[in-house]
């Protein structure tokens, strides 16, 4: 009998022991045979969703609580679908737990989820690196894990992504430079902006057949890339580039971008004039060139735009805008030099600017320009 309560007693031991262990794999569940699993692949994937439950370190809103035993597709957050290559295999295809204010790291095992086609995790607090193994997500068509607290140079694993089209990578802590290679992608949208990325654009820009780039809100530098945006004009409808430390001009040959949305430079330190070729953006509805250094008139052209609605040039040096610009549903001309319209800079401000303009070769982008022409002092409020 002594006997029989030592062994029961060790054996609950040893249970106790195994259960507070943490190891750094996935935990299978001890009652869960690989039978109870429908089939392989979904045999890894509650490998690889138990590992990736085991690696959150908080989840205050128990969104992963349902996240045990063997019925992966009844996961929060989880989708299952038929494979592509085989109608009558089940797989998980999507995960989806946005907004779920969950901590922890992405391991290893998520690279077992081979029929993953969309990877949506933002607005988690989720840290580390992304795994090497995603490099086997063939099928993966949409990543996102914007507004997470990811950091270390440019996740270079999303560039081994063949199906990859929707890449949101941004409000994270990504720093260093762009990687060419990210440009010869066949993304439809890209989005890398309020990151730590210091570099220029790498020369490619044009090979990206994006419809939406936005790289806002980073300390990207150098010449205005206007003859590789105008390579992309059979795409873009929008790009939004604010708060970087852009140089240079904008080029008349931006006008050639006839599809484009929304163009957005604001917050860089960009000079010269504003092109009147921008006037033949025929679709343009949003057009923000606000705070940066530019100067001249603003062409009667750009306010004749058929579906203009915003048009944001303020905080610049412009000296003139012609009364269609005051038609434009929504615009905001302050802090410029324009005589008689409310909120400019100062007599003094304006002529210190205009005694030394700057031109479009100040930074090496361009040649030099026209000057622009004198100001009516007189005029200036």
């Amino acid at each position: 009998m002594e006997k029989i309560y030592l062994s029961s007693f060790l054996r609950v031991i040893l249970t106790l022991i195994f259960l507070s262990t943490k190891p750094s794999h996935a935990l299978i569940d001890i009652g869960i045979n690989p039978p109870l699993i429908p089939n392989p692949r979904l045999h890894k994937a509650y490998i690889a969703l138990q590992a990736w439950k085991h690696a959150m370190i908080s989840d205050p809103n128990g969104f992963t609580s349902n996240w045990y035993g063997p019925k992966v597709c009844n996961y929060t957050g989880v989708f299952c679908a038929a494979s592509p290559d085989d109608p009558y295999v089940t797989t998980v295809a999507g995960i989806d737990i946005n907004h779920a204010n969950i901590a922890g790291s992405l391991p290893e095992e998520l690279g077992l989820l081979t029929d993953l086609s969309l990877f949506h995790i933002n607005s988690n607090r989720f840290f580390g690196k992304i795994p090497e193994s995603f490099k086997k997500l063939n099928l993966l068509y949409e990543l996102d894990i914007s507004n997470n607290q990811f950091n270390g140079g440019f996740p270079y694993v999303v560039l081994y992504l063949p199906s990859l089209k929707f890449l949101d990578i941004r409000f994270n802590q990504f720093s260093g430079s762009i990687p060419s290679q990210l440009f010869d992608l066949k993304l439809d949208a890209l989005f890398f902006n309020n990151n730590n990325f210091q570099s220029s654009l790498p020369t490619n820009l044009g090979n990206s057949p994006v419809s939406v780039i936005v790289m806002a809100n980073n300390g990207l530098t150098g010449c205005f890339p206007s003859s590789s945006l105008v390579k992309m004009a059979g795409t873009l409808k929008e790009i939004v580039m604010t708060n970087n430390g852009f140089t240079g001009c904008l080029k008349p040959e931006l006008g050639a971008l006839k599809g484009m949305n929304v163009f957005d430079v604001s917050s860089n330190e960009l000079v010269g004039s504003l092109p009147d070729a921008i006037g033949k953006m025929e679709s343009l509805e949003q057009l923000n060139v606000a705070n940066n250094k530019l100067s001249g008139y603003i062409p009667e052209s750009i306010c004749s735009l058929p579906k203009l609605k915003n048009f944001t040039f303020s905080s610049n040096f412009f000296i003139s805008e012609p009364s269609k610009c005051l038609k434009v549903r929504s615009k905001d001309d302050t802090k410029n030099c324009i005589p008689y319209r409310p909120f400019q800079r100062s007599p003094m401000e304006c002529k210190a600017f205009y005694a030394h303009p700057l031109d479009c070769s100040i930074s090496g982008c361009s040649p030099p320009s026209p000057p622009p022409p004198p100001p009516r002092m007189n005029h200036w409020p």
